[in-house]
Order: structure tokens, then C-alpha cells, then sequence
């Protein structure tokens, strides 16, 4: 028996989230399908970096599971032929030692929330933004996202449901940058609140829309209260980007275009 870690991408809007769900379909139920057909029908039971809401999506999720024999890329390629068409694909394949935890062992999380400006309705990237049909100040909510980099008790942002045991968390990287009418809100931290970016991007959103001003962010984080924060953003703005380790598992790229070998996706 080996561990393996996975890196996956995934679209989020047709799985509701990526925990296992007892109606409808999640990330984890398909990728643990997929991977039971490696293990002669067993249950293979996956851990994940993080827990995505439905609809979110993912660039660089990363999740371990226990599988016997069989090459790197024989896994991977065996997985993604058992996941289809569900539009979730394991991008890298990498071995771990037995007690290697993909959210345990992780160091930092990174997630991006996208925002278009435009003031036509989103076709292309419908479903892969939120869309603001009004220009919002870059400026303001920068000098708002600053308040709240470092160690702070992030209550007023977390979802009343929340189950973490602390409401602190140290929050590294919180930047707000535009292109043309999108916008990208960058956030990394070792962990997250439940619903902390999606919370943070609706008030600064407030902010670039001049209805509140950046001081008010820092008053609704001191009120430890979260009828004092703005709304919570749309699920469909969220990519969960990346996850760090030390040391990465996937540094190697090696194992990325290994042949598959024994083809045991047949």
C-alpha cells in the first residue's frame, strides 16, 4: 500500500462542493468512485487540502488517498478516465510518505476571487466570476484589504456556521489588482475560516463601490461581529489556487508526463 497525493482542478458549479454529500454529487464522492476501480471495487476513502463550498472551483486542490502497486502516472491517467465527463481532472500524481496528510501537512493555502466589471452580462465566463456591472475602486479596497493582512480575530468573517475552534487566523496575503475590467483578489494564509474570502471580497466590494470607506473594514473587524461585515460573495468568483508544503511533493515534474504504463484504466 502507498500514499499517494493528487493535485486536481475542478469546475465547481455541478458538484455541490467538494465534501461527500448524502444527496448529489461532490468532488470527493467521484474522485473516490473513480479511485475504487484501482482497488478492485474496495472503498478508497481521499483527504483533501480544503473544503470547497459548491461552486467553487479549483486550480490547485490537493487531496492524498492509499492505493496498492501501479505506477504515478498510471493513477493519474486511470483516475481521469474513471472521473469523466465530470469536469474534474488530476493534473500530477505524487508519492508521500504513509503519514504525509494533505490538510495536515500543509503550510499555506492560496485562493483568487475574480470580479468583471463590464456592464454586459457574462457569457463565457458565466458561472466563473461574479459579475459587477459597475466600475469599482481599485484604490479603496486595496487600502481596505490592508487592514486585515496579519494576525487578527477574523469573527466578523466567518459564516455563523463556522466550526473552527478559533476564530484567529494570520492572514498573509490579502491584494487586490485589475486588468482591464477584471479584477483579482489574491488571499493566502496557512488556513482559512469557513467562508472568510468569499466574506472579506463581499465587504470590499462595499468599499469599491464608495458605500463604505476603508476605515469602516477595520471597525467591522474589531466589532467581532458578523452583521458588522459586508455580504458574502458569490460562490462562482472562488478558485482554490494552491496548497504549500515543505517539501512539495510535486516539485519534481517528473512524475507529471511518466508514461502510464500498465494500463489499468481498461
Amino acid at each position: 500500500m502507498r500514499r499517494v497525493a493528487v493535485k486536481l482542478e475542478y469546475d465547481g458549479s455541478g458538484f455541490f462542493g467538494w465534501q461527500r454529500q448524502a444527496v448529489g454529487i461532490s468532488v470527493q464522492s467521484v474522485l473516490e468512485q473513480a479511485a475504487s476501480h484501482l482497488a478492485r471495487g474496495a472503498a478508497v476513502p481521499c483527504v483533501a487540502a480544503g473544503r470547497t463550498d459548491s461552486g467553487v472551483h479549483a486550480l490547485g486542490q490537493v487531496a492524498h488517498l492509499d492505493l496498492e502497486g501501479h505506477s504515478l502516472g498510471a493513477i493519474r491517467d486511470a483516475l481521469n478516465f474513471h472521473m469523466r465527463p465530470h469536469p474534474v481532472a488530476v493534473v500530477a500524481a505524487a508519492e508521500v510518505p504513509p503519514n504525509w496528510s494533505a490538510r495536515f501537512s500543509a503550510t499555506g493555502r492560496a485562493y483568487r476571487f475574480l470580479i468583471h466589471t463590464r456592464r454586459a452580462r457574462l457569457v463565457l465566463d458565466r458561472g466563473r466570476a461574479w459579475h459587477v456591472d459597475r466600475d469599482l475602486d481599485i484604490a479603496a479596497m486595496q487600502q481596505a484589504a490592508a487592514i486585515l493582512v496579519g494576525r487578527h480575530d477574523f469573527t466578523s468573517f466567518r459564516a455563523s456556521a463556522c466550526q473552527a475552534k478559533s476564530p484567529v487566523r494570520t492572514l498573509d496575503r490579502l491584494e487586490v489588482a485589475s486588468q482591464g475590467d477584471i479584477i483579482t483578489i489574491a488571499a493566502e494564509a496557512r488556513s482559512f475560516l469557513h467562508h472568510q474570502v468569499r466574506n472579506i471580497v463581499g465587504t470590499l466590494k462595499l468599499v469599491g463601490e464608495g458605500r463604505w470607506n476603508p476605515d469602516r473594514v477595520a471597525e467591522a473587524l474589531a466589532a467581532r461581529d458578523r452583521s458588522a461585515a459586508g455580504p458574502t460573495a458569490p460562490p462562482e468568483g472562488l478558485y482554490f489556487v494552491a496548497v504549500g508544503y515543505d517539501p512539495d511533493p510535486f516539485s519534481a515534474i517528473s512524475h507529471q508526463v511518466e508514461p502510464a504504463g500498465d494500463k489499468i484504466y481498461r
